[in-house]
């Protein structure tokens, strides 16, 4: 079989962007059966210097302001979009007319209605999309939702998640974009905690039907920044303030389309937890945990009747763990962060080649958004909340192909 070309464009060239270029440089020798030559013809950045380096360091044959110039290339077969929140609706609407595949960070708009325009469109358009629910890649996971699905640890009666980190806990961090409700929506809830429904969703293979929450605004205000950073980098700034427009917490009570019960909570602002991000199954015959910091872990604990000697067994993750191998050669010797999207990226291009969606879709994206829009609604109005279904192409239902 002939290698196929593909030309990849890339929107915003900061820490996510940069990760999903080395992501496609990764998958010729990660994934060497994917008949595919990646060319990264282009990418596109406001700031000067992330396009020079995109040149210079990155590979890309050329780098543009405009994201325009990226989907109007007929070289450019698929797109990355890497913007921030308030860019997605408008890049993706754009990518869905110019008919090209796009792999989106989330979340994918700054609403659930933006999500539902995006999914439905991409849909409608005959187009494979990737969403960077990322967590969903780890192998322990892969394992966790096997578990589940086999029924090794019973009927599951509850499950616990919650995403607590530090990156806005000092009150001198820059007042960038992340905390403007106009331009990132809700804080937390979409930053973090959509990461968890999907978790969920995915690892039970189940729904979320109906929320109630609470949420706390703890920092108000911050500082004004002088100059603009990547990701959540330090940058210089101003001696003036100005107001927060999102939460900074929220905790919520939910149920699944089975009955099962779940509790979440979010936090950007803890002191302490750098990015503890933890999904616990309770099943009526044993239960599992697994937490990110320590993500080639699964805690497991299959059975009730073993006296004193109850308890977890700690299992590292290993070849016999979906697609570790591709990264390990042995339990003990981590994967890491990125390799999660390395994950991603293969799912996204093998899907583009085959017309198939493998990889979370903007379906996906939608589903979570409509969690999370649901628990903005009952932090509102303290009452539950009913999350609405969306009618087009989910994966966190279905199992993948690519997991070997």
């Amino acid at each position: 079989m002939s290698r196929k070309t593909i030309g990849v464009g890339v929107i915003s060239l900061g820490w996510m962007g940069r990760l999903h270029t080395r992501s496609f440089k990764a998958l010729r020798e990660k994934y060497p059966e994917i008949e595919v030559d990646i060319k990264l013809v282009v990418c596109c950045d406001v700031v000067e210097s992330n396009r020079q380096f995109a040149v210079d360091n990155l590979g890309f044959e050329k780098a543009v302001e405009d994201y325009r110039d990226v989907l109007s290339d007929p070289e450019v077969d698929v797109v990355s979009i890497c913007a921030p929140n308030f860019l997605h609706h408008e890049i993706a609407m754009a990518a869905i007319e110019a008919g090209k595949p796009f792999w989106i960070e989330k979340p994918m708009g700054i609403s659930a209605q933006e999500s539902k325009e995006i999914a439905r469109g991409a849909q409608s358009a005959g187009l494979i999309t990737s969403v960077g629910f990322n967590y969903r890649h780890a192998p322990a996971i892969e394992m966790a939702r096997a578990i589940v699905a086999e029924g090794a640890i019973g009927r599951i009666t509850n499950a616990r998640v919650w995403l607590i980190a530090d990156y806005a806990s000092s009150p001198d961090g820059p007042l960038t974009w992340r905390y403007a409700k106009e331009k990132a929506g809700a804080g937390v809830i979409l930053d973090l905690l959509g990461h968890g429904a999907d978790l969920v969703q995915y690892v039970l293979k189940d729904r979320f039907t109906a929320v109630t929450a609470q949420t706390g605004l703890f920092i108000t205000e911050r500082p004004i920044p002088l100059e603009q950073g990547m990701g959540h980098a330090t940058v210089q700034v101003s001696d003036q303030k100005g107001p927060v427009g999102n939460e900074d917490y929220v905790a919520v009570l939910g149920t699944l389309e089975s009955g099962t019960l779940v509790t979440m909570e979010s936090s950007r602002v803890s002191v302490g937890p750098r990015a503890e991000y933890i999904i616990e199954v309770y099943g009526t015959e044993g239960s599992l945990r697994w937490n990110f910091e320590d993500l080639n872990r699964l805690q497991i604990c299959i059975g009730n009747d073993h006296g004193f000697q109850q308890g977890y067994v700690d299992a590292m993750a290993s070849p016999d763990y979906p697609g570790f191998s591709r990264f390990q050669p042995g339990a003990g010797t981590s994967m890491g962060f990125d390799d999660l999207k390395v994950v991603e990226a293969a799912q996204f291009i093998q899907g583009v080649l085959d017309n198939k969606q493998y990889g979370p879709s903007a379906g996906d994206g939608w589903a979570a958004a409509e969690v999370d829009n649901a628990i903005e609604k009952s932090a509102e109005d303290r009452t539950w909340h009913e999350v609405a279904p969306v009618d087009v192409v989910t994966t966190f239902d279905h199992d993948n192909a690519l997991q070997a």
